[in-house]
């Protein structure tokens, strides 16, 4: 998955794809390169998911700060 597809894909999209690489590696014909390879895949979404739920947070922290100080 390149940088570009990364930053027009939403949270949703890549818990999406994520399920369906759990269910591919399911399978018990899977070569040990194609595991290897869809793992590499998952780990990618995985960092992906977690930045974007940092981002959320982030700006909820920032959103709360400033309600706090009577900015909003």
């Amino acid at each position: 998955m390149s940088e570009n597809n990364k930053e027009e894909m939403t949270l949703e999209e890549a818990f999406k794809q994520l399920n369906e690489l759990v269910t591919k590696m399911d399978s018990k014909d899977l070569p040990l390169e194609e595991s290897f390879r869809l793992y590499q895949q998952g780990v990618s979404l995985i960092a992906f998911c977690n930045a974007s739920i940092d981002k959320v947070e982030k700006k909820i922290i920032q959103i709360r700060a400033e309600a706090e100080n009577g900015n909003v």
